[in-house]
């Protein structure tokens, strides 16, 4: 991909983060009003002509603004954003709702997905290397933009019900970064389409392991869900110790 100017990346993530706040298109009268851009509106509009052309924006048939594509979204999350960091009241609530159960490991990892669904507002997923898998969230779907389009939801949801679809993207992922982000063609054939996916791989004392995460559309808030699916992968390594 091309080096971006300071301004370019200023431009770039204001507008990744109005996206994924609203879930429409962006203009650049929109960006000069709404962030402390210095730059004119028609200046904002000539560097989204770039960025555009770079790959990293698209039109959209709807609308004048436009919309990140994955490869946007790829380089805000992994050189862009700031990661927000969880208060320790929100780790204490998350743990207190799934303590009480934490020496049953099956209704744990069942209760943890259905919190961690919760708490991101996504679908869900956890998975262990003994072929259980548990899913929660389908509802928070519904309050998703994205999939006021049937055909995206039914993707979505056949790829799920399909759970298996998931595995290669597992063992492909690399074991040593904490966090894996997939978007775009990344996430294969069974998911195409404006899809993100976060998760982490857990490891228990046993050496048995597996995954957790949540699915929803690629402009998810990943400020948030990816320091929240971290959390989870480590709640679930540490009450492992006790299976």
């Amino acid at each position: 991909m091309h080096d971006l100017t300071q301004r370019q990346i200023e431009i770039l993530k204001s507008l990744i983060e109005e996206y994924i706040e609203t879930a429409e298109p962006v203009g650049s009268e929109t960006l000069e009003k709404k962030h402390s851009l210095s730059a004119s509106p028609a200046t904002i509009r000539n560097e989204m002509v770039r960025l555009t052309n770079y790959g990293y924006l698209r039109k959209t048939h709807i609308s004048s603004g436009r919309v990140p594509t994955p490869a946007a979204m790829k380089f805000y999350v992994k050189q862009l954003m700031k990661e927000k960091e969880l208060s320790v009241a929100e780790e204490v609530s998350m743990k207190e709702k799934v303590w009480d159960i934490r020496d049953k490991e099956h209704e744990f990892l069942k209760e943890v997905t259905r919190a961690l669904a919760n708490k991101t507002g996504a679908v869900a997923i956890a998975a262990t290397d003994g072929g259980e898998y548990f899913i929660s969230g389908y509802a928070n779907i519904l309050d998703m933009p994205e999939f006021y389009d049937i055909d995206l939801t039914k993707t979505l949801l056949s790829a799920i019900d399909e759970f298996e679809c998931f595995r290669p993207l597992f063992e492909a992922a690399g074991q040593d970064e904490d966090i894996q982000v997939l978007m775009g063609e990344e996430l294969g054939p069974k998911l195409s389409g404006p899809y993100g996916f976060v998760f982490r791989h857990y490891i228990t004392p046993a050496k048995t392991g597996g995954e957790i995460g949540v699915i929803g559309p690629t402009r998810l808030n990943y400020t948030y869900i990816v320091p929240t699916v971290r959390y989870f992968g480590n709640l679930i390594e540490e009450v492992a110790r006790g299976w």
